[in-house]
């Protein structure tokens, strides 16, 4: 299990009609584009860039709006899932492919399940990590249980307080209670924390990244609900059984909701962050599912 050699990927900036766009490639051959979550940036797939790459595919993960260097619109609004998900299909069409094997971790899984929702035309395959399906957290989150893990999302809401308190600490609140719930001992190293640390603290990312909580949950319910649609690209769905912030029930999709769907692979001693967890197992997973 080893980490690439940084000098081997190839950094560049997507000019995107509301975002500019900071990501990392790797490799030749179709395209797979890994979408990242909160709090990381595209250095959260570190262990899947190579091993797909060697795999035979070409490997863009960008930071998305608002995170690392990538540019970070004002306002909650440019943080809507809709405006994201056109992000993303947008690079895709800018990294000069028509569709993409598509892969999001946390809230670049709730991307991808928007760019699978509302474009299909560009999702080839769908791999979905520790993220539920848009309508089955609706239901969840209503219930004191998940509210109770997801009181994050309302603290956010508040103006100026949360920005005050993850930077506080030189990050200790992303730091201990975000990356510290990993369950694998040493999945994020000294040399990793820095590297974060210095994406964290880039004019702007905090607020911008907490904007996409205040976004979310600025819609109402019945909104969110008309949001959804039929997601029909084949999907893999990979969990992480001991996450701290969603419950192992909300792992399976409605099969209504996504037909296609191929598999659900719990791994039952990964946290959250499974691909951190169990990097070689999450790799195999993908590189078996995108090349299928």
């Amino acid at each position: 299990m080893t980490a690439f050699d940084l000098d081997q990927l190839r950094h560049g900036y997507a000019e995107l009609s509301e975002a500019r766009l900071h990501y990392v490639e790797a490799g030749e051959g179709p395209l797979v584009v890994l979408l990242h979550g909160f709090p990381e940036f595209w250095y959260g797939w570190r262990f899947q860039i190579p091993a797909l790459a060697a795999a035979g595919f070409r490997v863009v993960a960008p930071d998305l709006r608002g995170y690392n260097t990538s540019s970070k619109p004002r306002g909650v609004a440019a943080y809507d899932l809709d405006r994201l998900a056109l992000d993303v299909r947008d690079l895709i069409r800018e990294r000069g492919a028509r569709t993409a094997r598509l892969a999001g971790h946390d809230w670049g899984a709730a991307v991808a399940w928007s760019v699978a929702m509302n474009h299909p035309e560009v999702v080839e395959r769908l791999a979905i990590l520790n993220v539920p399906h848009p309508r089955r957290f609706l239901h969840a989150v209503r219930r004191p249980r998940q509210l109770a893990r997801s009181w994050y999302m309302v603290f956010f809401q508040l103006p100026w307080v949360p920005e005050l308190t993850v930077r506080a600490g030189r990050w200790r609140f992303f730091r201990v209670w975000g990356l510290g719930s990993a369950a694998r001992p040493g999945a994020f190293t000294a040399q990793d924390i820095e590297r974060y640390v210095e994406a964290w603290s880039q004019p702007g990312a905090a607020t911008a990244t907490i904007n996409y909580y205040r976004a979310v949950l600025r819609q109402s319910p019945r909104r969110a609900e008309e949001r959804i649609r039929v997601v029909r690209a084949p999907t893999l769905v990979i969990w992480g059984e001991r996450d701290r912030y969603l419950g192992r029930e909300l792992a399976d999709p409605d099969p209504a909701d996504v037909p296609n769907l191929e598999r659900v692979v719990r791994l039952p001693d990964a946290s959250h962050w499974v691909q951190h967890d169990a990097p070689e197992r999450v790799s195999r997973l993908l590189i078996d599912f995108f090349a299928a």
